[in-house]
């Protein structure tokens, strides 16, 4: 091949093939942190295998997940603040194969940008590998993309991919099991979780405030860090109670809330009744209400209103349910019942 000394390099034209592999070789330590049984979480191939033998499953099925975190990833950078979206890319999608009754097995991440710039870039995956070390998946690869003119200046797009495994009996919802009386518990969330945030943008752009002001519904953080606080994952709690066969059904709550989620893992016939005294409102969604001017409706609907996940329970298996939940670090409590249509 002969040189041409006028030609382009793609350098010039703003990928940074070096950067991509400085990133690369900065992440293979994080990656390896989540090595789990049935996956090595080596990265560098052109894809991952994963031995379900290993990880002890007989008869399983598959399911996958996909997502983002939504304009929340606006705030992070704005403030410099990636550390922690990462946690929530993983979250938003674990979450969702848990309501399936499944284990997170393998997780991959896109991150795409403008420009590379590789301390961001080891942020945030710092972040996603945190976030499959509380899943108990293994982060095994990924894509990121250097894309000079899609992006503005500073600014990435996240999204994550993950795939799970579930013993075929063990799926969820267990519609034909699901009967009035079930008993509904919550799983406190860690406020706003990755939903919503395109309101909540708007609703502090309301308020006058900054992101470094003083948070006004919570001492000792700034506004910031109490939005940007990531997703509970609740896999590590949960998934013993799916095996022990305890649940029969689990809703993830993100966008629609409250009010469009738990239909989803309830059988036809059957409504969720949730008692609002069963709770108090967290100050983070008060805020909000108040100064965004937001109709009960429109909270409940666009906000989990301090419940992240729903648990739907046979009232026998409640106290072993709870007690396990509590024990494992949960906020859990009893926040309504099943009840015919």
């Amino acid at each position: 091949m002969s040189d041409r000394p006028n030609g382009l390099t793609y350098a010039q034209a703003g990928v940074d093939i070096d950067a991509g592999n400085a990133l690369v070789e900065a992440i293979k330590p994080l990656a390896a942190a989540t090595r789990r049984p049935g996956a090595d979480a080596s990265l560098g191939g052109f894809g991952a295998l994963f031995d379900l033998k290993a990880a002890g499953y007989a008869d399983p099925l598959l399911v996958t997940t996909t997502d983002g975190v939504g304009t929340k990833l606006k705030i992070a950078i704005e403030t410099g603040v990636h550390a922690t979206i990462g946690i929530d890319l993983v979250a938003m999608c674990v979450n969702d194969l848990l309501a399936q009754g499944a284990e997170p097995l393998l997780f991959l991440d896109y991150y795409a940008t403008g420009k590379l710039d590789v301390d961001q870039g080891v942020a945030v995956v710092s972040g996603i590998a945190e976030g499959c070390r509380q899943a108990g998946c293994a982060l095994v690869g990924g894509e990121t993309a250097e894309m000079p003119g899609m992006y503005a200046e500073g600014d990435y797009d996240l999204a994550g991919f993950c795939l799970g495994a579930v013993e075929r009996g063990a799926v969820l919802p267990r519609l034909a099991d699901q009967k009035p009386g079930d008993v509904l518990v919550a799983l406190g969330s860690s406020g706003p979780h990755s939903n919503g945030y395109s309101l909540i943008r708007r609703i502090v752009e309301r308020s006058g405030l900054s992101w470094t002001d003083p948070a006004p519904f919570e001492e000792g953080v700034t506004l910031a860090e109490a939005l940007m606080r990531p997703t509970r994952i609740y896999v590590k709690s949960c998934l013993p109670h799916i095996r022990a066969g305890r649940l029969k059904g689990a809703a993830h709550i993100t966008g629609g809330g409250l009010i469009e989620n738990p239909p989803r893992s309830i059988a036809k016939g059957l409504v969720a009744k949730f008692d609002d005294a069963a709770w108090t409102l967290p100050p983070v969604f008060d805020w909000l209400q108040r100064t965004g001017g937001l109709s009960d409706q429109e909270l409940r609907r666009t906000f989990n209103c301090g419940v992240g996940l729903v648990l739907i329970v046979d009232p026998a298996d409640l106290p072993d349910v709870l007690d396990g939940l509590l024990h494992a670090g949960e906020e859990a409590f009893v926040c309504g019942e099943l009840a015919a249509a």
